[in-house]
């Protein structure tokens, strides 16, 4: 009789499962260095796929059409296939109460994603189907190393942050088992070795690349006031690095240096600390796109891999998971990430496999929030919350990054509905950061008479036109279109409905040209039109700047694009309008009527740093920093089950309004060759990882159901499932 099957291909189940338990409990080990504690991780290994000794899975892997999908659930037809129900009973079965559950919620995930305990898991292992399937996998007579199990008492342990770290803990182990079945799987079905990118280079490497790098900018600085305090922002991060873990903060006004800076800190706090890697987050799309490509400039000496870019939302539903997809998945196996607050968050309250796998690689990382002021605030609690459980449990740094620090301390309010259980120690990098923003102090702030009177987009325009060189920033898309309607021909715009490619061209662009006018080189206007994704990370420099009235961090960030370098001989002119729309209902109307409240009265720098303070208290104040009541679902809510609702509180938790969205690989021509080959390699060989960060820039996001309308229609294909491709060319 042949030795049961994990995959096809000769891919032995008695050693794969060994190998998943012995890499899940190497990846624990970084959380937790008792070998007691990281037998969680190995059993869970060690029994994750004991439901694939059933005789009906052996005998559809061998004869299946397609048997490297066998191990997909849901790819396989019958009740007889099926096999993470086994080994969550098993755990059950041979742990003490409630101990099995934790395995259970691990095992009977790994396909589906976790789930909650009551509706959902209680029940899943009590039907007759997940009692069959264990029976007949018992039958099967498994190796006695497979199902026993020894030195394991998890009675009375205690689990990092109690029941309010229960779920992040669960999650943390559910990372180490998805991720070394993946490995372990692409490791049997890829001969040339698992696609773990290990060329990229150490961080030791970086720290003094990045020396060299800054030691040549200094060199070819132009001597200015501003440069002379970028070099100062620099020297006390890299002083402060040696500082103690934990959280940090630092604060710099908008063109002060902080993106690289903040990097410094990492290195050197990495360095200094034994971190194993820095995450880099930023809140747009397009910002991940500008902070990477800053971050190769400095790196370029160590190759164009030196960092893991990911952004992209392409993720397969589970009923449409192939083997090569679930092997695509990121996760972050780089020393340096830039991603975004969506991936990160939201992964840290995933229950999906796809999302979840890269978690127990933000142990002992170094995460830099970059522009902190914009973590949303209807997630703020159970973000708090998790940074805190990293920083106290799990050996992360945190840096706030920003020029308007938000209000993060715990906060007790007259309506005690409204407390914020806030971030405690948080060390401030700068010594001085109101004499920094009085030295950096570079334009002027116009305001309207009125803050409540609008301003029709026609008299918008005819301000704006007369402008020779100027940028003006809305806060929504629809306005953005209106206004470069109204503006003359060759009026510059930048969307989020561009390409991460076809973005940098036009900045590209927009810095030329603004080169080519201080040199008096280039005579004719330049005039652009944005939404906010200008107002981070977007190394531009305007002498004007118009901005739509939002709220006073949105300001802020508007003035870092005017007169950023302090070239002018006077300061730069950021003009306010009351646009002619109300902000939509929700969190931006909040904010313009926050901002509103703190500047009524007020006679000095409407963009005085003491200002925010006041500001982000009342706008936190009006908002539900815990809408969805994620705190409430992922705290344990019965110790005889250690019951939570992984799987309600992953679909609540979702930083994107439209979570109904798409990818798109769009063929913009100035990139076609290489996108073709791309796709080429995707429709031969089907996803991998190294392929779906390649594509990323080359990806837009855009409302499912219009995805799905343009498939129907043959305007878009589906390469594989979650990511679309455009089917037509031209200069996108």
């Amino acid at each position: 009789m042949p030795e049961p099957l994990a995959h096809s291909g000769g891919h032995l189940l008695h050693q794969h499962l060994r190998s998943v338990a012995e890499m899940a409990a190497g990846f624990s080990q970084t959380f937790d260095s008792d070998p007691v504690t990281q037998r969680w991780a190995y059993l869970a290994g060690l029994w994750h796929d004991l439901g694939k000794y059933r005789a009906g899975f052996q005998r559809y892997i061998n004869q299946a059409d397609h048997p490297e999908d066998a191990h997909i659930e849901g790819k396989v037809g019958g009740r007889e296939k099926t096999h993470s129900a086994a080994g969550a009973l098993w755990a059950m079965q041979r742990l003490p109460k409630p101990y099995g559950n934790v395995l259970a919620y691990l095992i009977a995930g790994h396909h589906a994603g976790l789930d909650d305990w009551h509706g959902g898991l209680a029940e899943r292992v009590q039907n007759p189907d997940s009692l069959t399937e264990l029976s007949e996998a018992l039958d099967a007579k498994p190796p006695e190393h497979i199902l026993l199990h020894v030195d394991f008492d998890p009675d009375g342990r205690p689990i990092p942050g109690g029941a309010f770290g229960f779920a992040l803990w669960v999650r943390m182990l559910f990372s180490c088992l998805v991720d070394a079945d993946f490995l372990d799987t692409e490791a049997h079905f890829d001969k040339t070795g698992p696609q773990r990118r290990d060329g990229f280079a150490s961080l030791e490497q970086m720290r003094s690349a990045f020396d060299a790098s800054m030691r040549v900018k200094a060199e070819t600085a132009t001597p200015s006031q501003v440069n002379t305090l970028r070099s100062d922002i620099l020297r006390q991060c890299r002083d402060k690095a040696a500082l103690p873990p934990g959280f940090f903060s630092l604060t710099v006004p908008t063109g002060g240096g902080k993106t690289l800076s903040s990097l410094a800190f990492a290195l050197n706090h990495a360095q200094a600390h034994d971190k194993r890697r820095i995450i880099y987050a930023v809140p747009y799309t397009s910002i991940t796109e500008q902070t990477a490509d800053v971050f190769r400039s400095v790196f370029k000496d160590l190759g164009n891999d030196v960092l893991v870019e990911h952004h992209s939302q392409a993720d397969a539903a589970d009923q449409a998971e192939t083997a090569r997809s679930r092997l695509a998945c990121e996760n972050w196996d780089g020393p340096l990430i830039v991603t975004t607050n969506v991936q990160l968050f939201e992964s840290l309250f995933a229950a999906k496999t796809s999302r979840c796998r890269k978690l127990h690689n933000i142990v002992g990382s170094v995460i830099v929030l970059d522009e902190a002021q914009q973590l949303p605030p209807a997630f703020l609690q159970p973000i708090l919350d998790v940074l805190n459980l990293l920083v106290k449990h799990y050996g992360v740094t945190v840096v706030l990054c920003t020029a308007t620090q938000p209000a993060l301390n715990s906060t007790d309010y007259f309506d005690k509905s409204k407390d914020l259980r806030g971030l405690e120690n948080v060390r401030e990098i700068i010594d001085n950061p109101d004499s920094l923003f009085d030295a950096l102090r570079r334009v002027d702030v116009e305001l309207p008479p009125d803050l409540q009177d609008s301003t029709p987009w026609t008299d918008v325009a005819a301000r704006v036109a007369r402008e020779d060189c100027v940028l003006t920033i809305v806060s929504t898309r629809k306005a953005a279109r209106e206004l470069h309607r109204l503006l003359p021909e060759g009026t510059l715009h930048l969307s989020a409905l561009m390409c991460g490619a076809h973005r940098k061209a036009v900045i590209d662009r927009i810095k030329a040209r603004l080169q080519a006018k201080r040199e008096g080189l280039d005579l004719e206007p330049l005039r652009v039109v944005s939404t906010q994704l200008v107002e981070a990370g977007v190394d531009i420099d305007f002498p004007v700047v118009y901005r739509a009235l939002a709220g006073l961090d949105s300001l802020a960030q508007a003035a870092g694009r005017c007169n950023r370098e302090g070239r002018l001989p006077g300061k730069g002119r950021v003009v306010v309008f009351v646009p002619p729309e109300p902000a939509p209902p929700g969190h931006l109307r909040k904010a313009v009527q926050a901002c509103i409240s703190t500047l009524h009265g007020q006679q000095a720098d409407p963009l005085g740093r003491a200002l925010f303070a006041t500001y982000f208290a009342q706008f936190y104040s009006a908002v539900n920093l815990d809408a969805k009541q994620i705190v409430e679902k992922l705290t344990i809510n019965d110790r005889k089950t250690l019951g939570v609702q992984f799987r309600t509180a992953a679909e609540a938790f979702r930083l994107v309004d439209d979570a109904d969205s798409a990818t798109v690989v769009v063929r913009y021509a100035e990139h076609g060759e290489e996108i073709e080959q791309l796709l080429g390699i995707l429709a031969a060989e089907g996803p991998a990882r190294w392929l779906m960060r390649s594509l990323q820039r080359y990806t837009v996001t855009i409302k499912k159901r219009l995805a799905d309308k343009m498939l129907a229609q043959g305007d878009l294909s589906l390469p594989m499932p979650g990511l679309y491709v455009l089917a037509n060319t031209g200069n996108m």
